[in-house]
This record gives C-alpha cells, sequence and structure tokens, in this order.
C-alpha cells in the first residue's frame, strides 16, 4: 500500500510521515531526495548556478539552499526553471525507491510537498493532507528560521488548499500538538492498514 502524505509548508506533513513510520511504515522523503540528487551531481549544481545566479553555489562548490530558496521562490517563472533542472532526477530516483520498498513493506509512505502538481496522487492508494492555519504554519516556519517573507513566497508557489481538498482521501488539520496528530494519525492507520491480531 502506498500512502501519499502532503500539505502546505509549514502544516506538518514530516511529522506526520514520521508518526506513521513509528507505525510500522517504510517513508520516502522527497525533499532528502532532492537534496541528495543535486549534492550527488556536479553538473545538476552548475546547470543551477547558470539559471540562477552563480552565487547559490559555495566556494567549494556545494549549493547554498537558502540562496537558492530565495531566488527560486521569488516567481513562479523561476520556480519552473528550479523544477525543469531538479524534478527529472528526483522522480527517477523516487520511484525507484517506491518500487524497491514495496518489495519489503506492506506501507509505503511519500511524504512530498508536491505530490499533487507531480501527479503522485494517482498511483496512492490513500492521499492524506495535513493542514494547518496559517498563523500556525508561520510560526512554526519561522521556529525553522525561514522570515515570514519567504514563507508567503513558499505558499505561493504551492497549489491552492482547495486542491489538496479536492483530490485528498482524507484531510488532517494539525493546529495543536505533536500527540494529538499522532491520535489522529493512529485511528486513520488502524482504518486503512489491516490490523494482525
Amino acid at each position: 500500500m502506498y500512502i501519499g502524505v502532503t500539505g502546505q509548508i509549514g502544516s506538518g506533513k514530516t511529522t506526520a510521515a514520521q508518526i506513521l513510520a513509528s507505525f510500522g511504515a517504510a517513508v520516502i522523503d522527497a525533499d532528502r531526495i532532492g537534496r541528495e540528487v543535486v549534492d550527488r551531481s556536479a553538473p545538476l549544481r552548475k546547470k543551477l548556478a547558470r539559471q540562477f545566479d552563480g552565487e547559490i553555489l559555495t566556494p567549494s562548490g556545494k549549493l547554498s539552499r537558502k540562496r537558492l530558496a530565495r531566488l527560486a521562490f521569488a516567481d513562479e517563472a523561476a520556480k519552473q526553471r528550479l523544477n525543469r533542472l531538479v524534478h527529472p532526477f528526483l522522480l527517477k530516483e523516487l520511484r525507484r525507491q517506491m518500487k524497491e520498498l514495496a518489495k519489503r513493506h506492506n506501507v509505503v509512505v511519500i511524504d512530498a510537498a508536491l505530490l499533487l502538481d507531480w501527479e503522485l496522487d494517482r498511483p496512492m492508494d490513500v492521499v492524506l493532507v495535513v493542514h494547518a492555519s496559517e498563523e500556525t504554519r508561520l510560526k512554526r516556519l519561522a521556529a525553522r528560521g525561514i522570515s515570514k517573507e519567504d514563507a508567503l513566497a513558499r505558499q505561493r508557489a504551492q497549489v491552492p488548499f482547495s486542491e489538496y481538498q479536492r483530490r485528498a482521501d482524507y484531510v488532517i488539520l494539525n493546529n495543536s500538538t505533536v500527540e494529538k496528530l499522532q491520535t489522529k494519525l493512529q485511528r486513520l492507520y488502524k482504518k486503512f492498514v489491516p490490523q494482525r491480531d
């Protein structure tokens, strides 16, 4: 079974995926795959530097993610340029991991902010959208060192919440504690994952 976990930035989707992992699911983190494919590919980093700004690379040739994010989320055209370069590498690796993990695990969770953009909701058995109020999301992002301006720019770059709702099997509100989120997820997990006696 594939469970896609998605939601707007700061909603707590990665926390939700970690909770599902504690129930025994295997988790694929699309953000981590994105970082790894960029880190592994010097040609890809050079292409990113040409597209955006030489200053997104450190003197040692590593990527400055904060600088890239600031430039890439500045407008829709910049976001599309970033996606065209990185996503083919990312999606190839993500699909490989999905197939590999499905051989060994009953439940594979795909934690991906862009699940809907990639139309990966289609092969999922369950699409779970984690949602939180804008105030809550901005507070969480501020705690991660992301400015309100950057957070709002990233939010604007995502599909509207109405689209998440339309394509979700379940929407979980996450304005409260991790413990409350865990309780909600436990109920859902029992509903769609057959429990052994």
